[in-house]
């Protein structure tokens, strides 16, 4: 991986473990303002209140994630991060959840130098599972 990949990737590892530590201003701190989360198929948010919401609640599960492997493409201040990723969890009545999935993310490099999600879609095998 190139140093600018890792960048990248550092973003994406940025963002969950700030998920996984129910840092919620810190995963949003990962995202551009508008930017769109998909937190169910077809069901892409883009509201910023709304997607604080969706990760606190979501966090209340104690999420831990996994990834077996990524890949990074950049082109110009573009980026795409592809990972199958898959997480454990457990409600609040101690039932276990799973899930797991095909992550696509697209992240805009800052004038900063800052990579930062402007798509994130966790379910981008949705597709193929249809």
């Amino acid at each position: 991986m190139t140093e600018e990949q890792q960048n990248v990737l550092n973003a994406i590892q940025k963002m969950t473990e700030a998920f996984q530590n129910k840092d919620i201003d810190a995963v949003m701190a990962c995202y551009e303002p508008k930017a769109t989360v998909v937190f169910e198929p077809e069901s892409p948010i883009s509201d910023e209140n709304v997607l604080k919401e969706m990760f606190t609640g979501m966090s209340m599960v104690n999420p831990i994630f996994t990834y077996s492997g990524h890949e990074v493409f950049i082109t110009g201040n573009i980026a795409t991060h592809i990972a199958p990723w898959k997480m454990t969890g457990k409600a609040p009545d101690e039932t276990v959840i799973k899930q797991s999935g095909l992550s696509i993310a697209v992240l805009r490099k800052q004038e900063d130098g800052k990579w930062l999600m402007i798509l994130d879609n966790p379910y981008g095998n949705f597709l193929t599972n249809k």
